[in-house]
This record gives structure tokens, sequence and C-alpha cells, in this order.
């Protein structure tokens, strides 16, 4: 009986398939080896050149598609559902359509204002916050956010930096609006958030809101005839002087808007925002997110770590965002039972440290961690949407081919971008980043030598133990026949500058240490750090409980490095 092969005999391979199945192979294992995230990062550049030729067909079609336009369309198709949560109230896609129809009706009438003028905002993190925003916008506006933590001679230049026409005030920075008021320009409109106001020559605004009309203003108003045209001014940290407004066009919103969508959220996905929305980060990508997606938002006032799961389980979140002190705030508090009881599956933000990284995942369960590095002035943008671990990650194997630009390694591992300003010797204004704050040590130095006693001042960071950046220290040179007036000096630091900008430590000198090039020496400085057992000179420490400089001793260095006394 003749085999099964004699009637069906197998069929001979060509000669150049086990050839070309060995090549194969072999690429995988090289694009394993050498390339491992080549389909990931493929992947995520197809996602993001969809998105770009969807902009760019409305645009050869005539159409300018916005922001405010997607918003407008998302409160029609979905009228009732969540926009913002905020303690506790639900504001619908609806609600937050007519209340700023209401704003950009009351400045429609009472306002005089034309399209593209600028408006300052200076409020908190508040649902009226993005009425009076989205409502100003609908008149053709362009919004100027500006820091509620900046004070005095820094908030006047922010203000007449962006030549505005009207000046907006929250309900609870009127203590903030006093000390500017007498020193603001006379052209500019000055409205608060209230019903009735004490101030001469100031408009109130909530009232005029609770009666205006819901109607919508002409679609004319806030058309844009390019997405160049400015929208924007959300300023910079100051890390090289006073702050800086940044020009942000209509693009640029619509780029900061898809960066939740390109890191996988969706309509679904429930974002909590604890970030200033001043900020970019909390206003573009996180609200400006939210109307992209279609999604809900949970706003809060203001970051609270002992709140922040019993928020996220309470509401239901599944998307925060952070920045790195945020992160290691959380991993320092308490360890609470059920802690990856939650929903989160996403965190999106930029700044956390390696080890806080892998403490937060330990420790809050498998939540996807995605980072991204990008100046709100810059024109690139740097994500890292695999998730390893390192501030930046790595570089998009695509950005390597495509693009040139540096990217140190340093950028890899570390939380932020002013390590590069530290160790550039030829900087003249030294960056401090403390907080999740960057600092500008030029301000830091010209609101100290206001004093009478103050010679000269050398403004610089130091690290301190368990705390992400550097905290503020200034060496001082006393004028001569004065001595240190340390109520004097906390009464100045804490009246004209930001909370995260107050230095922590103060130095007694007898003179000042320069450089070759007759810059002040800072790096000796910062090496001896502020230690009293190492330095000799009088040593100071801010104490925020006594609301006092006191003198830094061996026990209050110990407490400090032990975590007992709190920065």
């Amino acid at each position: 009986m003749s085999g099964w092969d004699d009637f069906y005999p197998l069929p001979m391979l060509p000669s150049w398939v086990p050839g070309a199945a060995a090549g194969i192979v072999s690429l995988h294992l090289i694009q394993k080896l050498l390339f491992p995230y080549f389909w990931a990062d493929l992947r995520y550049l197809l996602k993001v050149l969809v998105y770009g030729l969807r902009v760019e067909m409305y645009r050869l079609q005539g159409r300018i598609v916005t922001v405010l336009d997607k918003f407008v369309k998302l409160a029609e198709k979905q009228p009732h559902k969540p926009f913002l949560i905020y303690e506790g109230k639900v504001h619908t896609y609806r609600d937050v359509d007519r209340r700023s129809n209401r704003v950009a009706q009351v400045f429609l009438h009472h306002g005089a204002l034309k399209k593209g003028d600028t408006v300052a905002l200076l409020m908190g993190n508040e649902p009226d916050f993005i009425h009076v925003w989205l409502g100003l916008a609908k008149l053709g506006c362009v919004v100027a956010f500006l820091n509620f933590n900046v004070r005095s001679r820094s908030l006047l230049h922010c203000v007449s930096s962006c030549e505005p026409k009207i000046l907006v005030v929250g309900a609870d920075l009127l203590g903030t609006l006093e000390e500017i008021l007498p020193s603001l320009q006379k052209d500019v409109s000055v409205w608060i958030m209230t019903k009735d106001s004490t101030f001469p020559s100031v408009h109130t605004l909530l009232d005029k809101i609770e009666a205006a009309s819901e109607d919508p203003v002409p679609v004319n108003r806030r058309s844009a005839n390019n997405l160049k045209s400015s929208v924007l001014y959300i300023f910079t940290s100051g890390t090289t002087g006073l702050p800086k407004a940044a020009v942000i066009s209509h693009m640029q919103v619509l780029k900061g808007a898809a960066g939740l969508w390109a890191f996988g959220a969706t309509a679904e996905d429930i974002i909590y925002i604890t970030l200033p929305l001043y900020h970019s980060a909390a206003s573009l990508l996180g609200i400006g997110g939210c109307i992209e997606l279609g999604a809900t938002c949970v706003l809060k006032k203001k970051f609270s770590a002992s709140q922040f799961w019993s928020d996220c389980k309470k509401y239901n979140v599944t998307v925060i965002q952070y920045i790195g002190e945020l992160c290691r705030y959380l991993c320092s508090q308490p360890v609470k039972e059920g802690e990856k009881n939650h929903k989160v599956r996403l965190a999106v933000g930029n700044g956390v440290r390696n080890d806080v990284w892998r403490e937060f995942l330990d420790r809050f369960g498998a939540v996807k961690i995605c980072e991204f590095y990008g100046a709100t002035e810059g024109n690139i943008c740097f994500m890292n949407h695999t998730g390893k671990i390192g501030s930046v990650g790595r570089t998009n194997f695509f950005y390597k081919v495509r693009l040139v630009f540096s990217f140190p390694k340093s950028m890899r591992r570390t939380p932020s971008l002013v390590t590069l300003a530290i160790r550039d010797t030829q900087k003249r204004n030294y960056s401090v980043r403390w907080k999740g704050e960057n600092v500008a040590t030029t301000e830091v130095s010209d609101v100290i030598v206001m004093l009478d006693f103050i010679q000269e001042t050398n403004v610089y960071g130091v690290s301190v133990p368990d705390h992400e950046g550097r905290a503020g220290m200034a060496s001082l040179i006393l004028k001569q026949n004065t001595s240190l007036d340390l109520e004097q000096m906390y009464k100045q630091v804490v009246t004209y500058l930001p909370s995260y900008a107050c230095p922590l430590f103060l130095r007694v000198q007898e003179k000042m240490e320069m450089t070759g090039t007759f810059k002040q020496q800072k790096f000796r400085l910062v090496d001896e750090g502020f230690n009293p057992s190492t330095i000799t000179d009088p040593l100071y420490f801010l104490d925020n409980s006594k609301k006092a400089y006191v003198l830094l001793t061996k026990e209050v260095h110990e407490m400090i490095l032990s975590g007992k006394m709190k920065l």
C-alpha cells in the first residue's frame, strides 16, 4: 500500500523563503534590541498626524475651528453632560455655555470692548474663571491669565506688559488688588467678581452677570481669521527676571488641548484638575483637553494632599494632572488602607523624580504615568507616551529622524530643565525651582535690596533632602553701621514675593564673592548649603509657624533634615 506522500506530495518551498524568514526574524530582533519603542512611536506619530491633517483639512475648506467652537458645539450636542464639578456642584456643558454668554453680554454692553482687545484675568480656581475666560473669548478678546501668587511690582509689570483694557479680579483676591490699585494705569477699567464694591471707580461684575441675558453674542465676534492669531497671554515663571507674557495662538491652544487625547484619554474619562488655571498645564491641557474630548472635569480650588484620593474616589476620577512635587506630596502622606481602591488609570504631567515615580506606582497601583516637557513659549514638546520611567523618558525615534534638537541626557532623569541653568556658568540669572514653581533669583534680589540696611544680596538655590527642586537661599551683605532687621526682612519678602519665592535661608557675609569675570559667585555657596556645623557665617531660617526668620541652629538644621520641620 502506497503512502499518503504518493498521492499528496508535499510542495517544495522556494529556496529564498528560509532566507527571507531568517532575515525577518533578524530584523525583528534588531528592532527589539535597538529600537524597542519603534511601533509605539509609529502609532503615536500616526495619531498626531491624523489630528494635524484634520486641522489642515478644515483650513483648506475655509473653516477655522477653534477650541471655543468645539465647546459651543458640545453644548448643543450634549447639553446635560457634566462639564465642571466644583465643590460638589455640577455645571453641565449648557450651564457653562449660558453663563459665559451672560459674561459676554455684560462686557458687550458695559465694557466697550472691541474684537482683539486684551482683558487681564486675576482669579483663582473656580467655575467663574472659566465662565469669564470663555465669555471674553466669545467677544473675540485676548485673555491674559495672571498668576495670583505674584504681588506688587511684579503684578503691576504683568498687567502693564499685556496692555489690557479691563482687569477682572476674583472676590478672594481683593487684598491683592488693593495693593496695586493706587499704581495701576488709569486707563485700565477694573471689575471685581462681587455684587458691591468699597473701591472707588471699580465696577462690580457678579450682579451684572446675574441680570444679563443668556442669549449668545453674534458669532462673528469670536470667529478667527486664522489659527495663528493671538487668543491668550500666559505668563512664564520669570526665571530670567520678571514674568514675561507668552503669546498663545489658536493653533497652540488646539495642540495643548489635544494632549490628553494623544495620551489615550476619552470622552468617558473624568479629569481631576488641582493645578492653578493661570498655568497652561491646567488651562490648555486640562480644561482644553476636556473640551477636545467632550469629557468631564473635577476642578479643585487648591491642591490638598490629604483630600486628593478621597476626591478621586468620590467623583470616580480616571485621569489626574500633576507636577513632580504633587506626586511627592501624595507619597509623603501617611499610609491608609485601600489606597489602590480608585479608578485613576492615567496621570499626565511633568517633573516627577524617578524614585517618586516608582514609589507612586508601588503605593497607588497601576496608573500609567505620561510625562511631557514643553515650555509655554516653546516650539517643540517632548511626550513620554510609553510610560518609561524618567522625566522625559527617551527621545521619540521619529523625532530623531525628522528634527534637529539638543536633548541632554540629564533631561531624561532630572525633574526639570532648571538643571541646565544651574550647570551653565554663563547664566547671569540663576534659576531656582521650588514647590513646582520656577523662581527668578533676580526678582528676589531686587526685593531684598530695597531694604535700607542691605548693601548687596546673592540669591541661589540649595538642595534639601527629600524635597524636589531647590530651596531659595540669600547671601546678604549689610551696609556699614547697620544690623540685620529680621522682622523687616520677613515683612519685605512676604509682602512683595510669592510664598514659594521667599528665601527659606539667609546667610550674612562680610563680603560678596565674585567670579573672575566679576559676576556673583554662586557655585561654592550652593555646595556649602545651609549647614551651621560647617558654615561660620550667621544663618537664619524662615519658620512659617512663627512667621519670622529665626536663627538656624544645629538643632533646627537636624529637624529640617529629619522632616520634623515643615518647609
